[in-house]
């Protein structure tokens, strides 16, 4: 094995996640546009969606999002009438963030955006559910580290 092996790109586990990445984020794009979001935005929607209500910190815990990238987001996303961000009346210190009934309906127009993106990689089921499982068992150990 040479010395510098290590440090050539295709033996990197992490240029081929970056790509897969970049790539897919580039994949919603035409969609996302439809929708006036960005990926993160995006994302940011979904667990609004599921949720309906949250404080800053524990959107920014769940998404992995400092709140440097959270603040200029959610005020956009507040801006277009998607979200309704308040302090919350048991602290003042937690910014509360509630889902408006127009990020509601954004949700219907949203529904098709996973299976055009599942065409785009497709993988058979079992292939989906044994890479989830793995990229989450490499944030956990990242995150334990």
């Amino acid at each position: 094995m040479e010395q510098y092996d290590s440090l050539k790109l295709k033996n990197q586990l992490c240029f081929p996640i970056y790509l897969c990445s970049k790539e897919i984020i580039r994949k919603y794009t035409p969609y996302l546009n439809k929708l006036d979001l960005t990926y993160t935005q995006y994302i940011v929607m979904m667990y609004l969606w599921e949720n309906k209500e949250t404080n800053v910190k524990e959107l920014g815990k769940t998404l992995l999002l400092d709140s440097n990238t959270l603040t200029p987001l959610l005020k956009k996303l507040e801006q277009k009438e998607y979200i309704k961000r308040n302090k919350s009346e048991k602290d003042e210190r937690n910014l509360m963030i509630k889902l408006t009934e127009k990020g509601q309906e954004l949700k219907e127009q949203a529904l098709d955006i996973p299976k055009q993106i599942g065409k785009c990689i497709n993988l058979e089921k079992d292939e989906t559910i044994i890479l989830y499982k793995t990229l989450y068992k490499i944030l956990k150990n990242i995150e334990e580290r």
